[in-house]
């Protein structure tokens, strides 16, 4: 089963089917998303009886927790993939450039909406500036974790606005990497970035995101949304989500030593050298299919891309979980 094009991880039901193992037997390490997440709390009643109501304090709660400028637009999303399908319709025709490898919708959604799109290697990115209206960024990039300095970044919106273009930045994975944000530049024409529910605070099923940026693009993408996109709950969770500091503390430290861990135990077991983020670790592999196919064995649900070929592996939880991927790669001959 190898992931490329617009595949995910997370489709445990394909594998189980594909290997013939009960769903329930399978540790699913395919994705990035924190296996701790965020402890829900209860939701009351009203809130699941009533409609979702855009004058209920998130977009306040959202200023304050990413300390965003009064001119940034915040417009709540049933997650950041509505914007990223979205977006590519507000503009006309236009070359977009768009990072590869990277998370492969960016790609697809441009090209769906007409544009030409460039997947342009990550070391070649910063010469595409030029030669395009639209560039996508990732940061830190999905799969192979790169960075860019948001010095870099900015420099590159300079000149993208300048003809009219736009800098969209992906920022699903920020929170491993705060310091690299752009939430503080935000507010400027044609910078735009996207944030996730779904990765650092372990709520992937909730469908919650957001656009954060240039006001007028929020606005005009929120008319393509229409009224009641994101649900009451959800806006509900997303607004304690945030306010929980002391939590997002503790987890981001609780996964700096995983991401340490899970390091260490790929690269011991396989002799490899991995990128990546806390909450994944990625390397280029000639033995992908193989590996891949000798975890699935034992029920262990990775990543595999073809172009190039390679391997993503995300942070097991329960240290029984740890215990497992490591005796499986370890019995993995070099």
């Amino acid at each position: 089963m190898a992931h490329d094009g617009q595949e995910h991880g997370g489709r445990l039901h394909a594998a189980a089917r594909h290997w013939g193992i009960p769903a329930t037997r399978w540790l699913d390490l395919s994705t990035g998303i924190n296996p701790r997440a965020w402890p829900l709390p209860v939701i009351p009643d009203q809130v699941w009886q009533r409609l979702p109501d855009e004058d209920d304090g998130l977009s306040a709660a959202v200023r304050q927790a990413l300390q965003l400028q009064p001119a940034t637009g915040v417009l709540p999303l049933p997650g950041s993939q509505a914007a990223i399908q979205l977006l590519p319709t507000l503009r006309r025709a236009s070359r977009v450039a768009v990072p590869t490898p990277g998370y492969a919708e960016h790609v697809a959604a441009w090209r769906a909406a007409g544009h030409a799109v460039q997947p342009v290697p990550v070391a070649a990115m910063a010469r595409a500036v030029d030669t395009v209206d639209v560039l996508v960024w990732i940061q830190p990039n999905n799969p192979t974790g790169d960075l860019l300095p948001p010095a870099e970044l900015l420099d590159w919106h300079a000149r993208l606005v300048t003809r009219g273009g736009w800098l969209i930045v992906d920022e699903a994975f920020i929170e491993t990497c705060p310091d690299y944000s752009l939430q503080s530049a935000l507010g400027r024409p044609g910078l735009l970035v996207l944030r996730s529910f779904g990765k650092f605070f372990g709520l992937a099923g909730l469908r919650a995101g957001l656009l954060l940026g240039d006001a007028e693009v929020c606005e005009a993408l929120a008319g393509q949304l229409g009224p009641w996109a994101v649900s009451g709950p959800a806006r509900y969770l997303m607004q304690r989500a945030l306010a929980d500091h002391a939590w997002q503390r503790s987890s981001r430290r609780h996964m700096a030593a995983a991401g340490c861990r899970l390091t260490a135990v790929i690269e011991d077991t396989l002799g490899v050298t991995t990128t990546g983020t806390d909450l994944f670790r990625y390397w280029e592999e000639p033995r992908a299919e193989e590996i891949q196919e000798r975890l699935a064995r034992e029920a262990i649900l990775i990543r595999r891309f073809v172009d190039p070929t390679a391997l993503r592996i995300g942070l097991p939880g329960a240290e029984q979980d740890w215990g497992r991927l490591q005796a499986a790669l370890q019995a993995i001959p070099r």
